[in-house]
C-alpha cells in the first residue's frame, strides 16, 4: 500500500514538474504582437522589434496590400495592432465602418508630393492637364489641400475636402481619383499626381524631385501616422512598451536614414504634439 501510495505521488510531482517547466518554456519564449502594416518593408518597425525583443516581446509584421485591410484585420482581431494610417484616417475609418480603434501612439510625419514625368516646375501646368490624387476620403482631402497650398486650385471652407470642394480651378486642371496605390503608377498617364510617401518609396519616386511637396506645420498633425489597437486595448502594457520604443533616438536615426526624406520622426516636432 505504501508503495503504490509512494508511485502515485512521484507520478504526481514529476506531472507536475513537466506543467512548471512548460510555463518556463512559455516565458522564455516572449509574448508575440502581430503588426499590421502596407507595403512591403518598414525599417523603423524592425529597429522597434530589435529593441523590444529585449524584454520578452517578438513583433510579426503582417503586411497588407491597400489601406482597407490593416484596420479591418485588426478589428476582426487577427492582428493586435497596425501601423499604417493617420489621425483623420482612422477617426473617418470609425466612423464608417463602426469600429472602435484608437491611437496609441505617433510615429512618422510623411509629407505627401506632387510628382511628375512630364513637368519639372508648377508653372508648366496649363488647361486640360491631368492630376491623379487619391480617392479614400482623408487623402483626397489631403492631396486638394495640398493642390490649394501650391496655388493651382482654391477649395471652400470644409475641413476633409472632396473634389465637389473646388470652387476654383483657373488654370482648368483635370483632377480625377483612384485608389492612393495606383497614383505613382499612374504617372506614365497623368501630368502630375499626388503621392503619399510610402507608394513614391515603393515606387522608388525621390523626393527630392517632387514638383512641389507638402509643409510640415501644425496643420499637418492630422496627417501623422499613428500606432494603432482596438480601444479594448488602449492600456495594454507591452503595446505602450512598442511605442516607448519606437520614440527612441535609435528609431528617429533608422526614419532619417532609411527613408531618406520621405519620412520624419513626427515625435520630435513639438508643432505636432
Amino acid at each position: 500500500m505504501k508503495n503504490r501510495i509512494k508511485g502515485i505521488f512521484l507520478i504526481f510531482i514529476t506531472t507536475l514538474s513537466l506543467f512548471i517547466l512548460a510555463g518556463c518554456g512559455n516565458n522564455q519564449a516572449g509574448t508575440t504582437v502581430k503588426v499590421g502594416i502596407t507595403g512591403s518593408n518598414d525599417p523603423a518597425l524592425q529597429k522597434v522589434a530589435q529593441i523590444v525583443k529585449k524584454e520578452g516581446i517578438n513583433i510579426k509584421v503582417v503586411e497588407f496590400s491597400d489601406y482597407s485591410q490593416p484596420n479591418t484585420a485588426l478589428a476582426q482581431g487577427e492582428i493586435d495592432m497596425n501601423d499604417f494610417q493617420t489621425y483623420t484616417f482612422q477617426s473617418d475609418w470609425n466612423k464608417k465602418h463602426k469600429t472602435d480603434i484608437v491611437t496609441l501612439g505617433q510615429t512618422v510625419v510623411a509629407p505627401m508630393s506632387l510628382f511628375s514625368k512630364k513637368i519639372t516646375n508648377l508653372n508648366q501646368l496649363k488647361k486640360g492637364d491631368k492630376i491623379a490624387i487619391p480617392n479614400d476620403v482623408t487623402n483626397e482631402g489631403r492631396a486638394l489641400q495640398l493642390l490649394e497650398s501650391a496655388g493651382l486650385i482654391k477649395l471652400d471652407d470644409s475641413k476633409i475636402p472632396s473634389l465637389r470642394d473646388i470652387k476654383e480651378n483657373k488654370i482648368g486642371l483635370k483632377i480625377s481619383s483612384l485608389d492612393a496605390g495606383q497614383t505613382a503608377k499612374s504617372l506614365d498617364d497623368v501630368t502630375a499626381a499626388c503621392v503619399n510617401s510610402g507608394v513614391a518609396s515603393d515606387a522608388k519616386l525621390d523626393p527630392k524631385n517632387a514638383v512641389y511637396r507638402e509643409k510640415i506645420t501644425a496643420k499637418s498633425k492630422p496627417y501623422v501616422n499613428i500606432l494603432s489597437a482596438n480601444a479594448k486595448d488602449k492600456n495594454n502594457k507591452t503595446f505602450k512598451k512598442i511605442v516607448k520604443a519606437y520614440h527612441t533616438k535609435e528609431v528617429a536615426e533608422v526614419v532619417r536614414k532609411e527613408f531618406h526624406g520621405y519620412e520624419m520622426p513626427a515625435w520630435e516636432y513639438k508643432i505636432l504634439q
